[in-house]
């Protein structure tokens, strides 16, 4: 019976050790394993410079959680679409940092683009100078801010945009999770462009402000949440 007990305690304590030594082996190559996964997502849009995966214990990494990434990319092209796509995969992640210099969104070039998350919170600020913004509408078509404020973006709007041959003020904002343009005025209120949409995505709010660079260009922010 002693015998049997002895060796129903080494038996216990080799599978202990066995336990240990493999979290210890998760804890030191899964965060490795996962940063490299992340960066072929992305290599797929661009250059990565550096990807780094934190998560105690490594091992809820198997189910896609992390407690925090932080991804340093160059340049990057990328749909919108792909863009939310991105996010989305990041939804188990608690604390995300992304920051790229040079991101193709669309049709629209943005510099020192930047996207933090926080649980299910995301916000995006990016540079775009007025040339590029300008070379996103469509031709003809002309764009001047006016305002910012309340999650709201007004702007001036000329060259046929909703169907008007004239200059009109327009205003940009969240709309049941997704962001849409509208005239001002009574006439015009019916008419409405989506600009964004997407299900994972609602959009909370976004804003824009003239920079005072010698290159004119406008800070743009965004905030949303993954639902």
């Amino acid at each position: 019976m002693r015998r049997r007990r002895l060796k129903a305690a080494r038996i216990a304590a080799l599978l202990a050790g066995a336990a240990i030594l493999l979290l210890v082996l998760a804890q030191l190559f899964l965060p490795a394993i996962a940063a490299n996964h992340i960066r072929s997502r992305i290599d797929a849009y661009g250059t990565v410079k550096t990807v780094h995966v934190s998560a105690w214990p490594a091992v809820k990494l198997l189910w896609g959680e992390a407690d925090s990434v932080k991804v340093q990319a160059g340049t990057l092209a990328l749909s919108t679409g792909e863009a939310a796509a991105r996010a989305w995969e990041g939804r188990s992640v608690s604390r995300l940092d992304f920051h790229a210099s040079s991101v193709l969104l669309g049709g629209l070039q943005l510099t020192e683009a930047t996207m933090t998350k926080r649980g299910r919170t995301l916000e995006a600020h990016a540079l775009a100078t007025r040339a590029a913004t300008q070379a996103a509408l469509p031709p003809g078509v002309r764009v001047e801010l006016l305002h910012s404020s309340g999650g709201k973006v007004e702007v001036r709007a000329g060259g046929g945009l909703f169907g008007v041959e004239a200059s009109v003020d327009a205003v940009a904002e969240a709309g049941h999770g997704r962001l849409i343009a509208h005239p001002l005025g009574l006439l015009l209120e019916g008419f409405q462009l989506t600009l964004f949409s997407d299900p994972h995505v609602y959009v909370e709010g976004i804003g824009a402000s003239a920079t005072d660079a010698l290159l004119p260009a406008y800070r743009l922010s965004m905030r949303a949440s993954l639902r």
